[in-house]
């Protein structure tokens, strides 16, 4: 006797009374699939384990949401996952923007700086703080944080050549605020 492996609509059928062994099942199936996918898009196994964890939780919770008239679950699954973690990327992101405080660390410690590190560090960030917000949050991120353009795209939501005109436009106008800067100090 052969016995053949449930269909994806048979499991989210039992899904609807709540049936653990079916989400089992699903998991089985599909939880590479979307804990692979979770993985290469926030490149942290915590994080990609939660939006896993979150992905199956929400097809427990609302089964019905996949329709397999519109495709099949292995992608519905993918753009669920997809989603929830460029969710969590953005999430991530602005939670660091927000709590981040990159001089933090080197006013605690200028002690073990010499003068002139600490005195050309003052200078930068005063002049990074002349920057439009948008530019100075890029250069922050990718300089001190070490971001990629690709990640800074992914996680804040805005288009790569957004990020690499803004960088470059940034750093251009440190760049000439700087030279500005010691133009003045050395007169």
């Amino acid at each position: 006797m052969i016995m053949t492996e449930p269909t994806d609509i048979a499991l989210l059928s039992q899904l609807t009374e709540h049936n653990q062994a079916a989400l089992l099942a699903l998991y089985q199936r599909y939880g590479g699939l979307v804990y692979g996918l979770a993985l290469r898009t926030l490149r942290r196994p915590g994080l990609a384990e939660e939006v896993t964890q979150d992905v199956f939780l929400k097809l427990w919770q609302q089964p019905e949401r996949w329709n397999p008239a519109l495709g099949q679950l292995s992608s519905w699954l993918v753009t669920i996952t997809r989603n929830a973690a460029i969710d969590r990327l953005r999430r991530e992101a602005r939670h660091s923007i927000d709590d981040w405080q990159p001089y933090g660390e080197v006013e605690a410690n200028m002690a073990t700086l010499d003068t002139g590190a600490w005195t050309d560090g003052q200078l930068l960030r005063d002049l990074l703080q002349q920057l439009p917000a948008e530019q100075r949050e890029l250069i922050e991120l990718a300089f001190y944080r070490g971001y990629t353009h690709s990640e800074l795209a992914e996680g804040l939501g805005i288009p790569l050549g957004t990020v690499k005109t803004r960088l470059r436009a940034g750093m251009q106008r440190l760049r000439a605020l700087w030279e500005a800067a010691v133009y003045t100090t050395d007169r």
